[in-house]
């Protein structure tokens, strides 16, 4: 015979509290209005006598499936792993629980993957694959649903977002390279599709100027993805330009892994012969030589940030009392990439 299920009904009969007790007991985001002990009494009670929720009929009679959704551009980014458990060490201890969703930074498959959420019925979308022009998350929002943005903002929306100061982090970068000499510095920007690639472009210009550095157009190339292929095919175009430069500063550290491998392919030492720069800092940088000189953003802090805005909104807060801008502090961390200004005459 099946077993009987352990209802609420039975852990009161246990504990000798109302129904209304045990049910805000076990609700991580009601607990904190009964004391400890009560609550401590419900759950060893729950435990011992195998109680587990019924989020089917929890859901029917709350509206919520407690189950939020995590958008994020490409699986394989190692940049991700330390975002994701920034983002569940807030939701999984609240109940919680994160459908991740790849969407291959596909315009098309980033809109379909919005709407198989909806239907879900997810109580909310952390999206960290956000265009920026994005209809499909814009319209979600819109009708309500919860969102929140991570590392990405979308433009012409009131959704909150959750970026690093790329412009800073672009300063002290180009000032690095100023510092040890370099005057020729090329840059590979990120998809301009992307906040993330247009503002690490817009902090380029501005800091360039700022330092005195003249950056001429043919210096600068734009990668259609922020991976090492496009890495290595910018940098292929700009050693083919007839362009000379000495430093190549990069809108990612995935880009700035292509571009030292293209360098090796042509007989060009980094740092020695080219120094290069990357932005995020992702796991494992320590691992690949040379050890590449980067921007460090917050990436446990920015899911927990950004998870901990979404709660508010689904919480019911008015949006108008949650920011609507959040930047985080970066900082540089100079390794083995980069070195003090070579004799370099020309790479074409």
């Amino acid at each position: 015979m099946q077993k009987r299920r352990i209802t609420l009904k039975d852990i009161a009969r246990e504990t000798g509290v109302h129904v209304s007790t045990v049910s805000r007991a076990l609700d991580p985001a009601e607990r904190n209005t009964i004391t400890g002990e009560v609550v401590s009494r419900i759950q060893a009670a729950a435990d011992k006598l195998g109680y587990r929720p019924n989020r089917i009929a929890a859901g029917l009679r709350t509206n919520r499936t407690m189950t939020v959704g995590v958008m994020i551009p490409d699986i394989t980014n190692v940049i991700f792993p330390p975002i994701l458990r920034g983002i569940e060490s807030v939701l999984e201890p609240l109940g919680y629980a994160s459908i991740i969703v790849n969407t291959d930074s596909e315009r098309e498959r980033e809109s379909r993957l919005v709407d198989v959420l909806r239907d879900r019925g997810v109580d909310g979308i952390i999206h960290a694959a956000a265009l920026r022009s994005d209809p499909s998350i814009a319209q979600a929002a819109a009708d309500g649903l919860p969102v929140v943005t991570l590392n990405r903002k979308v433009e012409m929306s009131n959704i909150p977002y959750v970026i690093n100061d790329e412009e800073y982090g672009i300063y002290e970068m180009l000032r690095h390279l100023h510092d040890l000499g370099h005057r020729r510095i090329a840059h590979i920007a990120g998809p301009q599709d992307l906040s993330t690639g247009q503002l690490r472009l817009e902090a380029f210009y501005k800091a360039a100027r700022q330092l005195s550095i003249s950056i001429e157009s043919g210096l600068v190339v734009t990668a259609n993805r922020f991976d090492e292929g496009e890495g290595a095919r910018c940098t292929q175009d700009l050693l083919d330009s007839g362009e000379t430069f000495t430093a190549i500063l990069c809108a990612n550290d995935r880009l700035a892994l292509g571009a030292i491998e293209s360098l090796r392919e042509r007989g060009i030492d980094c740092p020695r012969g080219m120094s290069v720069t990357g932005f995020n800092d992702m796991p494992f940088l320590d691992l690949i030589r040379p050890k590449l000189t980067t921007v460090r953003i917050q990436q446990y802090g920015a899911g927990c940030t950004a998870a901990k805005l979404l709660v508010q909104l689904m919480c019911g807060e008015e949006p108008s009392t949650i920011p609507l801008e959040t930047i985080l502090p970066v900082e540089i961390v100079i390794r083995e990439s980069t070195a003090p200004i070579a004799t370099v005459s020309s790479f074409a």
